[in-house]
C-alpha cells in the first residue's frame, strides 16, 4: 500500500502536537522532582520530631521548631512559583539553614533535614557557594552528637559525609534536567515555527506556480489567436473589401467561395485552441506538406506567387518545433498579404545542421526593422510572438528587410529539442 506523503500543514499540526506532549511531558517530571523534594522534607521533619520525642525534648520545642522549618519550606516552595530571583532564593535557603541550626540546638535528631539542605544548596546557589554551604551543614552534622552527648561514631561521620555528596549530585543532575528540558521545549517550538514558515513558503511557490502557468497559458492562447484565428478574420476582411469593389460577378462569387474556407478553417482553429489540440494543419500530416498547402490557399487568396523549397530528408522535428515553425509561416504570411505589396513569396524549409531552419522571403516594398524597438512604436506584435515561441525552444528569430528591398524572416530551432 503506498505511503501518504504529509502536507507542510499536517507536519506543522503534528509539530504542534508534539510541542505540546513535550512540554508537559517535562513539566510533569520537574514538578513530580519538586513534589518528591517537598515529601522528603516533610518525611525526614517527622523522623527529627518522633525521634527528639523519644530522647525526652519538650513537645511544644518539637512542634515550634517543625512547624516553622516546615512553613518556611513551604513559603520558598510558593515564592519558587512566582519568580526566578536566585540572589533572592539564595536568601531564603540561608534562612532555612539558621532555622535549622536552631532545630539541631534543640535536638540533634534534626541533623536528619541536612539531606534536604544539601538538595537545594545544590539547586538554588551557585556550585562553588552551595559546596561551601554543604561543607558548613555537614560540619554541623557532625559535631551536633558531640555537643549534645559528648561522643560519636563512625557511622555519624561516614553517612552523612556520603549521603551530603549523592545529595549534591541529585541537585546538580535536576538543574541539568531543568536544563535540558527547556532546550528541548526551545527546539520544539523552533521546530513548530520552522514547520509554519515551510507551510506558508510552499503555499506561496503553488499560488506562484499557479499564476505563472496561467500567464503562460495566456501568452500561448494569445499567439495561437493571432496566428490563425485573427489571420483567417483579417484574409476575410480583404476578401470582402475586394469583393465590394470588384465588378465581376465570377470574383465576386471566388470571394464568397475564399471567405466561407477562411471562416471554416478558422472556427477549426478556434476550437482546436479550445480543445488544445495540435493546429489542423498537422493533424495527420507532414511539416512540409502542410507549408505546401498553406501556400497554394495564400496565392488563390492573394493572386501573390509563392514557391516553397523543402529538404526531403528532414529528420523527426517533434510536435513542438513543427508547431513553433508552422505559426512562424502563417505569421510571416499574414504580414506579406497585410504590408509588403509583394508580387513573389518563397518558403525554405532545410536542415542547417544543427538546426532546423524555415525562411519566409518576398519582394514587397520591405520596411525599417528599427521601427519595430522604437518605443511607443505601433504593430509587430505578430513578430514578437514569433519571437518568444521560437525563443522557448531554444531557437530565435532574424529579420532583415530595407525599404523598396523586400523583407526576409528566417527563423530557427535546434534539433533535439523539446516533443
Amino acid at each position: 500500500m503506498p505511503r501518504r506523503t504529509p502536507s507542510p500543514q499536517q507536519s506543522a499540526e503534528d509539530a504542534a502536537i508534539v510541542a505540546e506532549s513535550g512540554t508537559r511531558t517535562w513539566a510533569g517530571l520537574v514538578g513530580a522532582i519538586r513534589i518528591g523534594q517537598a515529601a522528603i522534607a516533610l518525611v525526614l521533619t517527622a523522623v527529627g520530631a518522633v525521634r527528639a520525642a523519644g530522647d525526652g525534648v519538650p513537645l511544644p520545642w518539637i512542634l515550634a521548631v517543625s512547624f516553622v522549618f516546615l512553613g518556611w519550606y513551604a513559603g520558598g516552595l510558593l515564592l519558587a512559583e512566582r519568580t526566578g530571583d536566585r540572589r533572592l532564593a539564595t536568601w531564603w535557603l540561608l534562612g532555612l539553614t539558621v532555622i535549622w541550626l536552631g532545630a539541631v540546638a534543640v535536638s540533634p535528631e534534626y541533623i536528619w533535614l541536612a539531606f534536604p539542605l544539601w538538595l537545594l544548596a545544590g539547586f538554588v546557589m551557585r556550585m562553588p557557594w552551595a559546596v561551601l554551604l554543604s561543607a558548613i551543614v555537614l560540619a554541623v552534622v557532625i559535631a551536633a552528637p558531640v555537643l549534645h552527648h559528648g561522643a560519636t561514631s563512625y557511622a555519624n561521620v561516614i553517612g552523612p559525609l556520603v549521603g551530603g555528596v549523592f545529595a549534591l549530585g541529585i541537585s546538580r543532575g535536576y538543574l541539568e534536567l531543568v536544563r535540558d528540558g527547556r532546550e528541548r521545549r526551545r527546539l520544539i517550538a523552533s521546530l513548530v515555527a520552522t514547520q509554519e514558515e515551510m507551510a506558508a513558503l510552499q503555499d506561496e511557490l503553488a499560488r506562484t506556480q499557479r499564476e505563472s502557468g496561467a500567464s503562460a497559458e495566456r501568452t500561448r492562447v494569445s499567439r495561437d489567436i493571432h496566428d490563425t484565428v485573427a489571420q483567417s478574420v483579417s484574409s476575410i476582411g480583404m476578401l470582402s473589401r475586394s469583393a465590394l469593389e470588384s465588378d465581376s460577378d465570377a470574383d465576386r462569387a471566388r470571394a464568397l467561395e475564399q471567405i466561407g474556407a477562411l471562416a471554416a478553417e478558422g472556427l477549426a482553429d478556434a476550437r482546436r485552441i479550445v480543445n488544445d489540440l495540435m493546429p489542423a494543419e498537422l493533424d495527420g500530416t507532414a511539416l512540409g506538406d502542410a507549408l505546401r498547402r498553406m501556400l497554394q490557399r495564400f496565392t488563390a487568396e492573394t493572386g501573390i506567387a509563392a514557391t516553397l523549397h523543402s529538404d526531403d530528408d528532414l529528420p523527426s522535428l517533434g510536435l513542438d518545433v513543427e508547431v513553433a515553425l508552422l505559426r512562424t509561416a502563417q505569421s510571416g504570411l499574414a504580414n506579406v498579404r497585410t504590408h509588403s505589396g509583394a508580387a513573389l513569396v518563397v518558403v525554405t524549409l532545410a536542415d542547417a545542421g544543427d538546426a532546423v531552419r524555415l525562411d519566409v522571403v518576398d519582394d514587397g516594398r520591405g520596411f525599417d526593422p528599427a521601427r519595430l524597438d522604437a518605443p511607443g512604436s505601433g504593430g509587430g506584435y505578430g513578430l514578437r510572438a514569433m519571437r518568444a515561441r521560437l525563443r522557448e525552444l531554444g531557437g530565435g528569430l532574424d529579420v532583415e528587410s530595407a525599404p523598396g528591398d523586400g523583407t526576409a524572416l528566417s527563423a530557427h530551432v535546434p534539433l533535439g529539442g523539446r516533443s
